[in-house]
């Protein structure tokens, strides 16, 4: 008899997210639980995200516009390009998803970095196609001039996250200019800037103003993180107008909620939002990380909104007991990193009882 699946499903292990707080809350019997596990943004959604989403309510018997045109057009207008060459899908996991399905097939080849963010992994494996790993520089850091020798005649696309996740690290302008020349113009260049309002860097290169010299660029945004509306699924990609075409091809009918093309458009109009997110970030990352590394503790520096913490020991058995003091955070085994913690920064008093737990977790 045939089996069920293919041996790349068979093989295909499921991406495990950050324990919710409900579930936290229920294992532990703490009526309080501080969630930092998920790099979510601790002010919540945008105020004029969800006062869009209550009046989008009232048409939610009606299917959605298809092709999100309203919000491919803001999107357009905020970043300055034209609507054609944005694409929103259902979170930016749905365009990873649809970029590889569009545009590889399955004698083609993948190029990843070791121990970047997991989902590129997963996704390439469901659809059967192969990749091979190029691992880090020192420092837990993009090696662009390693990637570049590793491009071979079969390579069709290439993954940067741009900050990191879940090292919170990021490449330069001139270390990017220096990688794209390299890359053929019949591979793709998936350009991941999840983290993009978080960076204050004046070398972090913005990847939608490449795009004029790179025709395969594609870079991709999200809702999630510094508008707040993770819940949602909502984030896109820009690129240039050829592949959106293809890519509405292939994505599902409705693929984003009315409420979510909703929200997308008031979260883009609401910059006090993202201002405040981004402040509070900029105050607590750098704090939270000097507390961290004066308990000896190796934290590359982070330009998104958590920190990557190397324990030097296994990293389980330490976010066990921070979970049993009420404070969720990520260990990072899938990526490679089974000795290291993601935490996410969160507001100031969440911040210091996550510091408070760790310090009595790694006194033993």
């Amino acid at each position: 008899m045939r089996p069920l699946v293919q041996p790349y499903i068979e093989s295909l292990k499921p991406y495990v997210p950050g324990k919710p707080a409900a579930d936290a809350r229920r294992e532990t019997g703490l009526p309080d639980v501080v969630k930092l596990a998920s790099n979510e943004n601790a002010l919540g959604p945008s105020p004029k995200a969800m006062e869009a989403m209550r009046r989008a309510t009232a048409e939610a018997h009606l299917y959605p516009e298809g092709s999100s045109r309203e919000l491919t057009g803001a999107i357009a207008r905020f970043l300055g390009v034209q609507p054609g060459q944005v694409f929103v899908g259902s979170g930016s996991n749905e365009v990873i998803e649809l970029l590889i399905r569009t545009f590889t097939a399955h004698d083609d080849e993948a190029l990843l970095c070791q121990g970047s963010f997991l989902m590129y992994k997963v996704s390439l494996q469901a659809h059967g196609r192969r990749f091979r790993e190029v691992p880090m520089a020192p420092g837990f850091r993009y090696d662009l001039a390693a990637m570049a020798e590793a491009l071979s005649s079969s390579t069709r696309m290439v993954f940067l996250a741009n900050p990191d996740n879940p090292t919170g690290t990021a490449f330069g302008r001139s270390a990017l200019e220096a990688f794209l020349p390299r890359v053929p113009e019949d591979c793709l260049v998936v350009l991941d800037e999840a983290y993009f309002e978080f960076v204050d860097w004046p070398e972090y290169p913005n990847g939608v103003a490449l795009l004029p010299r790179w025709p395969n660029l594609v870079v991709l945004r999200t809702f999630s993180k510094a508008h707040g509306l993770a819940g949602l699924r909502l984030g896109y990609g820009v690129m240039r107008p050829e592949l959106v075409g293809y890519l509405h091809r292939t994505r599902m009918p409705f693929n984003v909620s009315s409420l979510a093309q909703a929200a997308g458009v008031a979260a883009l109009e609401d910059v006090e939002h993202v201002r405040r997110t981004r402040e509070l970030n900029l105050k607590e990352l750098p704090r939270v990380r000097a507390e961290l590394l004066g308990l000896g503790l190796s934290v590359p520096e982070s330009h998104g909104n958590f920190l990557f913490v190397d324990l030097g020991r296994p990293a389980a058995p330490v976010a066990e007991g921070l979970l049993s003091r009420g404070v969720i955070v990520r260990p990072v085994p899938g990526y490679g990193f089974p000795q290291a913690l993601r935490i996410s920064v969160g507001l100031p008093d969440w911040n210091d009882r996550m510091l408070h737990a760790l310090r009595a977790v790694l006194r033993g």
